[in-house]
């Protein structure tokens, strides 16, 4: 069982921190969430009070100012399914649509909810088990419930402390990312990160065969109990509001809008939150040793990844060719593709397009030459096995075959 947890102080006022809520007021007036302590308990208050335009300049400032210091990655574990589809059996089967490559399926007994917690088990498992979780978020678009939170199944499966919270962060892709944020920027304790994703689509959609199922989980922490691998340096992030990619609640699949569209607005977004990232970090493009690009859309990822300035030989395999996107999970993969090469002194970031754009900055340290994952995502990228196309569509639910000619067993 996992040290008992002593809660996070501050955690509410990260929350508010990190993404600050602004509601509108009369004439014009804006109001803001505002804490008041009241008998050593945080309690939060909506008071209102004029303001002038939005300070950029200070709100950046405070963003740097809270995500600084020794925190960063402690763990990572990632959860890849056993079972692979050969992208040519779809244009094989169908006459169109499919690919190169594979992408990685989940069973049709799991779930988000369930890799979720194997890619958790591997994070723990990986590093002292002495080490505390002092919070839970889950991260997903395919939760596998609406109104009960999944987070708690998985701090039930994991065996935390009844003290340690468990939130969900579910219904975009980019929930993960923030999640990762969040947890960056909590000035104490460590908090557990997992995203999981299944992602579908219509038969011989893009969606369909570039998508992938996993799960991935991060802890992060700021060395008071287990070692930082990886220190966060610097952060950047840019978002606009556009309708590129939506899913109406109820539906299975995506909707996407003209692929030049969302390129012609992700690609700035990207270069912007990019810059951002770099002069927080006081780096520059050159010195990044490995970066991950990805995102909802893949026209888009590719052209950006061209444009920041990146070494040829520093963009990591985004493990498209073999996984594919892996949606809300996709950053945890990247994260956890580019340590398990990593060095010590060496810079490695994650871009993330989705809905704006995200950039995080880490500076390998030390502690990664005695850091061991139990079970590393490239052996479980090279141990998949392959799925006919038509058992992929029955676990999908897209076609119904013949049950078993058995009787049902007694419940």
């Amino acid at each position: 069982m996992r040290t008992p947890s002593s809660g996070f102080p501050n955690e509410a006022a990260s929350l508010l921190a990190v993404s600050p809520r602004r509601i509108a007021a009369p004439c014009g007036e804006r109001s803001k969430w505002a804490a008041q302590p009241y008998c050593g308990v945080a309690k939060w208050k909506l008071s209102c009070a004029v303001v002038g335009p939005p300070r950029r300049a200070e709100a950046a400032s405070r963003r740097r100012s809270m995500i600084s210091g020794m925190r960063g990655i402690i763990s990572y574990g990632a959860y890849v399914p056993f079972r692979r589809l050969d992208r040519a059996d779809i244009s094989k089967f169908f006459g169109s649509g499919g690919g190169k490559g594979t992408r990685s399926v989940a069973s049709y007994d799991e779930d988000t909810t369930s890799m979720g917690v194997e890619a958790a088990r591997v994070a723990l498992r990986s590093i002292e088990p002495t080490t505390a979780v002092d919070a839970l978020w889950f991260a997903t678009t395919s939760p596998s419930y609406a109104d009960k939170t999944n987070a708690t199944t998985i701090h039930a499966a994991l065996r935390l402390d009844r003290n340690t919270p468990a939130f969900d962060m579910n219904g975009a892709v980019r929930s993960s990312v923030g999640a990762l944020r969040i947890a960056l920027a909590l000035g104490a304790g460590n908090a557990l990160v997992v995203a999981s994703d299944i992602r579908t689509g219509l038969p011989t959609s893009a969606d369909e065969a570039d998508g992938g199922d996993a799960a991935s989980a991060v802890i992060v922490g700021d060395g008071s109990s287990g070692a930082v691998i990886a220190e966060l340096i610097g952060s950047g992030s840019a978002t606009e509001e556009f309708t590129d990619r939506w899913r109406v609640p109820g539906q299975t699949r995506s909707k996407l809008w003209e692929e030049r569209f969302g390129e012609m607005v992700y690609v700035p977004l990207a270069i912007e939150a990019w810059n951002a990232a770099l002069k927080d970090a006081g780096v520059e493009a050159g010195q990044i040793d490995k970066a991950c690009v990805s995102g909802t859309h893949g026209r888009a990822v590719r052209v950006a990844a061209g444009k920041l300035g990146l070494k040829p030989e520093a963009l990591a395999d985004d493990l498209n060719a073999t996984v594919g996107n892996a949606g809300a999970a996709q950053v945890g993969l990247g994260l956890a593709r580019v340590l398990e090469d990593a060095k010590p002194g060496q810079l490695v970031a994650l871009a993330v397009l989705a809905d704006g754009a995200d950039v995080l900055i880490f500076r390998v340290t030390e502690a990664i030459t005695s850091f061991h994952s139990v079970r590393p995502l490239s052996t479980q990228i090279a141990n998949g096995g392959s799925l006919p196309y038509g058992k992929f569509l029955s676990w999908r639910g897209v076609v119904n075959v013949e049950p078993p000619r058995r009787p049902e067993p007694n419940r």
